[in-house]
Formats: structure tokens, C-alpha cells, sequence
């Protein structure tokens, strides 16, 4: 133990030594890029649509009751999830606790995780975790599940968690809410931020880089002191293995437990670490910022010219040998990875529109009905959310998770296409959101003087309006990640492979005046050649790829005019709470939570997914109660034996999972129909299954004689 602390501070006393001055000299490199495109500009098309600062403020996402299994005392027990807007998955002892603002038994930050939805998942990965101990063939896990519908987070140095739900329905709906917390998590580096968030990723890459790692990295998730944690795992793991690995006794899966429960307390000791000496860098470059804002104003032309000098003479070095390369290596892979690229992010982006094309018409046909304002409210309230309903969303996420570049992964060092896969899926929510958002504000514009009978055609006129809008950005948004995917598979592949050959370049940096050469770097100048070697002819493929139509992409030459000059003042104004506006009042506040401010914000708070709710739901148990599920000694091991058992007539015995599955409480009040006990009377049995085809056939025939009076949240 000793040896393992020892070895994990020395990993990141050197990380970040070494990524500390690496960051001081991109931070100066991107405030001056920062500062010259102020004054220059960039160019480029005009987005149409409206973007949302704050989508979810008063907001959560979602709660709910579930199994969670427990690794103090090895037992499932019932929890009370909660997840606020920050993503981050708390989870409480039961609901009541979550009310009475108490803290919570745990968070779970979800960044770098992957969600598994079978035991067989989990222990093919398991496996890999830890060389040399693995599990032989047909033998048992080290946990059985409470019920046959799981759900594992699974982390490469954190600890794991493990979840059961009642029924596939809620598998999938978890299954979509914790993936959606696992992609915003991901996304930890703030766009916004113009300086410290390319330094950052500028430092980590050129890091990887002078340690021979080129490529996309799937570890590039979260924010920067997680990310800095498995730089140092990536490399502080192996010695990890080769001291503990001998040292672990007892059964297969109690090794195994025990290498996740030490990976887990080194990973979180190396993130306090960095967390601290990160913060320490950042502080010490913010205070240098003035004096360099000052001389970039003062000699911003000088370094330019003296830039363009440097340039010139690395290229004309580079450039011949970049271009052979290009022509070898790159030239004949373009098309066939922008087609692999484009196919599924296509499908993925039509299917954003035609979702917020239905949701729109479904609420004109309930208008249709009884087109009030506050009917109208109570729509748009729920369709104000539809980007961070992971649920509604999840139909359009699943179209790019076919995205495959099988085949050239190897060639152009490529570890998995999840980093595509989870920006497709990023720009999709904020193409989404835009569309919602710019369809409320004219919307709300349209409808201060309207009358009732004029509401159907005053949506319709902002819902073409708004899909117009959509096609163009959307056109936009896409060619922009096809350039951006093409140079991040392409340009680590071309610096791999010129690096070598390029062994001379230090001696340009002596052509740099010394109080120019904090903003002027050769490694810099020598990928920006790289760089406009190859973009031309992706340019060339994403122009020939809109020219030929086959997936809706407008040419470059195509310029959408402003058609609503005053739309971008409209995104000026506050946000609309449709439900007060509309709705007419303010919810009444319990007795007992007058005095407590916390508690009113608590349920001022709306939630982004609503469980279904079933009527006469009378009987349903509370979710309250913190239930025991058998632990793994008391489960049979056999599955011949469950088998057997269930074979036994009239309920003489049960499942023990299904002991688990009568306590379970529904989440969020929601009747689960579908596990209805075995062991009920035949004859009941057929009657209630003749009602529930009646109900069926009667369900289907008034949703199809006429449109929903409600929206409701599946």
C-alpha cells in the first residue's frame, strides 16, 4: 500500500509539472488567437435560429425509485434517485429524505462511464480490467440480480454501480435517462470559455503526443481535473496491476472486488490531487492575463507579420512531404469516411426534425378540440423541454449510434467511434432546443392580441417558419462536424506520421523575437500547416457531398436572408413560464413547508420526465420503505433450478426474484401491469385477461376516433 501511494503521487507530481508548462504556453497562444479574431472575425453563415442560455433553470431532470445494490453489506435495497440539472445521479435512502432536504446517501458524477444493460456486459469487461484474473466458463457472478432487468454503470478506475428495475419499459427509460447523464457529463469543457478551454485541450493533446499517443482519446471526458485523473491512471494503472495482482487473495470474485475497490480510492486520490495543482496553474495564468492582453494590443501586427514569416518558412519545409503523404494515405479515404460519418448522423438529425414536427402537430389537433390559451400553456410547457426529455429524445440518439468506421480505426488510430457518436448526439439536443426555443418566442410574439379561433393557424405559421430555420442550421451544424470529425481522424495521423521527419523544426523558433515567442510556438505553427494541407480537400467532399442532395445539405453558395430581421432581439427576452402565464396561479404550499424556503424552491423545481401515471392506483405501496432483496448466498446458483420451480403449479413456490419484484414500489407512483403474480386462480386469470383485451380495443378506438385532449410524457 505504501508503494501504491508512493507511485500514484510521484505519476501526478510529473503529470502535471510537465502539463503545467505545457498549459502556460497555450494560454498565451489562445488569448492571442482569442483577441484577433475579436478584431478580425470569423465569417461564416448566421445561425437562424435562437439560442437558450439557461434551458434548465428551475429545472430537474428526473426522480424515481429503483433496486440499488449495496457493496458495504452485499445486500439490494430500494433508493430514491434524484437528477438535477447538473446531471450528476444522487441517490437517497427513500423519497421523504430527498423532500426534507437531506443530504444524500451518494453522487454519482457519470462522466466517463458506459451503461450495461446485461450481467454478460459486465463481466467481458470485467475481465479485461484485471489480467489474469478471470472468471471461468459457466461459472456464477460475484452478484445476482434482483430482478432480470439491470442496469450497470460501469468506469474503467471508479467504482461501479448496479441498479435492477421491475420491467423492460423501465429499463429502457433509465436506460436512456442515465446515458443522457453520462453524454452531458462527458461534455465538461465549456465552449464558452474561448482561452482556457483550448489551452487546456491544446496542453492535454500535445502531451499525449510527446508520449506517442496521436488519436482520439475516449478518456477526454468530463471536466479538466477528471481528465487530468486518467492521464495519470493511463499510466499509473499498469504498474497498479503489476503490484497488486499478486497480492490478492481469496476467491475469483473476491479479487475482483477488492482491484475495483483500491482503482476506485486511488482514482479519487489522484483527482483531489489534480483538482488542486490544476486550479493553482489556471489562478496563476489568470493573473498574468493583463500584461498579456496588454502586449497583444500594443504588438498585435508585429506578431502577425512575424508569424507569417515563421509560417512560410516551416511550409516550405513540410509541405512537400505532407502532400505525398496526402496523397498516399489520406486522398482515398475521404469519401468512404465521410459517407460512414453522414449516413447516420443524417438519419439522426431528420429524426429531430420530424419529432418536433409531431409534437407540434399533435398540439394542433388538441387545439383543434379546445383551443384555449391555457390548454395551449399546458402544451407548451411540456414541449419547452422536449431537448432534455432523454426518453422522447432517445428514438433520435439511437439513429447515430449506428455510426461505424470499422476498418479504419487501426489505420488512422482511431480507439472507438464514441467520441463521433456522443458530439453528433450533443449537437442534435442543441438543434433541438434552438428550434423549441426560437418556436416559443414567436410564438409568444404572435400571441399577445390573438384570439381563440386564430390559434391553430398562428401556430402553423410559426411552425413553417421555424422548420425552415431548422433545415438551414441544420445543414450548417452537419458540414461543421463532418470537417471537424474528417481533421480529428486525419490531422493525429499525418503528425504520427511527419514527426519524424520533421526533427529540425526547433530551430525555427530562433526566428521568433523574444517578446513575441510566448504567443508564437513552432509545434503550432507546424500543425497549422498540416492542417491547411488536408483541409482543402475535405472541403472539397463535404462541398461534392451538398452538391449531390442525397442528405438534405444546402451548398455553401445557398444564403438563407435574415426573413425576420427583430428574431434575434426576441432572444433577448426572459424566459417564458408558460404554466404561470397560462396556466393561471401558483401552487399551494404544504403546512409544514411554509416557513422553509428550500423546501418551496424544492417543489417549484419542474421536472423535465414525468413517469406515466395510471388512475385508480389505490393500492400501490409507497415508496418509502428501504426493502431487503436476498443477497447472492441466498439465490440458486442453477438455473435449471429457478427452472424447476417455476414449473410448479398453482404457486406452490417462487422465484426468489420475484419475492423481490412483489416489494418493489413503483417508481414515481407508476402501476407496473405487466408483473402480475403467477399464482393467482386460472379462472381469474382469463377473466382479467378478457378485460384487459376489452380495454385494449377500446384504448385503441378512442385514440383513433379522435385526437388527444393531453400531451403526456412517455
Amino acid at each position: 500500500f505504501t508503494d501504491l501511494m508512493s507511485n500514484h503521487k510521484r505519476h501526478s507530481r510529473e503529470l502535471m509539472g510537465e502539463f503545467g508548462r505545457l498549459y502556460e504556453q497555450q494560454y498565451a497562444v489562445a488569448l492571442f488567437n482569442k483577441m484577433r479574431y475579436d478584431i478580425e472575425g470569423g465569417g461564416g453563415p448566421q445561425n437562424q435560429l435562437l439560442h437558450r442560455k439557461m434551458p434548465l433553470k428551475n429545472k430537474s431532470i428526473f426522480s424515481g425509485a429503483l433496486f440499488q445494490y449495496l457493496e458495504e453489506n452485499k445486500k439490494w435495497r430500494n433508493r430514491f434517485l434524484f437528477i438535477p440539472d447538473s446531471y450528476n445521479i444522487n441517490y437517497y435512502e427513500n423519497k421523504q429524505a430527498h423532500d426534507r432536504g437531506l443530504h444524500p446517501k451518494g453522487t454519482i458524477n457519470c462522466a466517463g462511464y458506459r451503461v450495461l444493460t446485461s450481467m454478460e456486459e459486465y463481466l467481458e469487461l470485467l475481465n479485461t480490467s484485471l489480467p489474469g484474473v478471470k472468471a471461468k466458463v459457466g461459472s456464477s457472478p460475484f452478484l445476482k440480480c434482483a430482478t432480470q432487468f439491470p442496469l450497470i454503470l460501469w468506469h474503467p478506475y471508479a467504482r461501479h454501480y448496479y441498479f435492477c428495475m421491475v420491467t423492460e419499459k423501465e429499463q429502457q427509460k433509465w436506460n436512456a435517462l442515465f446515458q443522457d447523464c453520462v453524454r452531458h457529463t462527458n461534455n465538461g469543457l465549456p465552449e464558452e470559455c474561448k482561452v482556457q478551454t483550448p489551452a487546456f485541450t491544446d496542453a492535454v493533446r500535445l502531451y499525449r503526443q510527446t508520449h506517442g499517443h496521436y488519436g482520439t482519446w475516449d478518456m477526454m471526458c468530463g471536466m479538466p481535473p477528471q481528465i487530468l485523473a486518467n492521464l495519470v491512471m493511463e499510466t499509473l494503472l499498469p504498474e497498479m496491476r503489476d503490484l497488486i495482482t499478486p497480492k490478492l487473495k481469496g476467491k475469483m470474485h473476491e479479487r475482483q472486488r477488492n482491484w475495483m475497490l483500491i482503482s476506485d480510492a486511488v482514482y479519487g486520490l489522484v483527482q483531489s490531487q489534480t483538482q488542486a495543482q490544476y486550479e493553482a496553474v489556471v489562478q496563476s495564468c489568470e493573473a498574468g492575463r493583463p500584461a498579456l492582453e496588454t502586449t497583444i494590443r500594443t504588438d498585435m501586427d508585429q506578431i502577425i507579420t512575424s508569424k507569417e514569416h515563421v509560417c512560410s518558412k516551416i511550409r516550405a519545409l513540410v509541405l512537400p512531404k505532407a502532400e505525398k503523404l496526402l496523397k498516399v494515405s489520406i486522398q482515398p479515404y475521404i469519401s468512404s469516411i465521410l459517407d460512414a460519418l453522414m449516413e447516420p448522423t443524417s438519419r439522426g438529425f431528420f429524426e429531430v426534425r420530424d419529432l418536433f414536427f409531431r409534437e407540434l402537430v399533435d398540439m394542433s389537433k388538441n387545439l383543434l378540440n379546445d383551443g384555449n390559451k391555457e390548454k395551449l400553456g399546458e402544451h407548451m410547457e411540456k414541449i419547452s423541454m422536449l431537448a432534455f426529455h432523454p426518453v422522447k429524445m432517445q428514438s433520435c440518439y439511437e439513429k447515430v449510434e449506428t455510426l461505424s468506421l470499422e476498418g479504419l480505426q487501426q489505420r488512422f488510430d482511431v480507439s472507438s467511434p464514441s467520441v463521433f457518436v456522443q458530439r453528433a448526439q450533443i449537437l442534435m439536443r442543441e438543434q433541438m432546443d434552438d428550434a423549441v426555443y426560437t418556436f416559443e418566442q414567436l410564438l409568444h410574439q404572435s400571441l399577445e392580441g390573438q384570439e381563440r379561433e386564430d390559434l391553430c393557424k398562428t401556430t402553423q405559421r410559426c411552425q413553417d417558419r421555424v422548420i425552415k430555420k431548422f433545415d438551414y442550421d441544420s445543414s450548417t451544424v452537419r458540414k461543421k462536424f463532418f470537417r471537424e470529425a474528417l481533421l480529428q481522424i486525419f490531422i493525429p495521423y499525418m503528425l504520427k506520421q511527419l514527426s519524424p521527419s520533421c526533427s529540425e523544426l526547433p530551430r525555427f523558433q530562433e526566428l521568433i523575437f523574444e517578446d513575441f515567442s510566448r504567443f508564437i510556438l513552432v509545434e503550432n505553427i507546424f500543425e497549422e500547416v498540416v492542417l491547411h494541407t488536408v483541409m482543402k480537400d475535405i472541403m472539397m467532399a463535404v462541398k461534392e457531398a451538398a452538391v449531390q442532395r442525397r442528405h438534405n445539405l444546402y451548398r455553401d453558395s445557398i444564403v438563407l436572408t435574415n426573413s425576420d430581421p427583430n428574431l434575434h432581439l426576441l432572444g433577448e427576452n426572459p424566459p417564458i413560464d408558460w404554466a404561470e402565464e397560462y396556466g393561471g396561479g401558483q401552487e399551494e404550499v404544504d403546512g409544514e413547508n411554509a416557513g422553509d424556503p428550500e423546501a418551496q424552491k424544492r417543489r417549484r423545481m419542474k421536472q423535465v420526465v414525468s413517469m406515466i401515471q395510471i388512475e385508480g392506483n389505490a393500492s400501490v405501496l409507497p415508496n418509502e420503505s428501504c426493502l431487503e432483496v436476498p443477497t447472492v448466498d441466498n439465490i440458486p446458483e442453477e438455473e435449471a433450478e429457478v427452472r424447476s420451480e417455476k414449473q410448479v403449479p398453482n404457486g406452490t413456490k417462487k422465484d426468489v426474484n420475484k419475492n423481490a419484484i412483489d416489494e418493489i414500489p413503483p417508481t414515481n407512483g407508476s402501476a407496473i401491469k405487466e408483473e402480475e403474480s403467477t399464482t393467482e386462480n386460472p379462472s381469474n386469470h382469463e377473466t382479467k385477461e378478457k378485460l384487459n383485451h376489452i380495454g385494449h380495443f377500446l384504448f385503441l378506438f378512442c385514440f383513433c376516433a379522435r385526437p388527444c385532449t393531453h400531451i403526456q410524457w412517455v
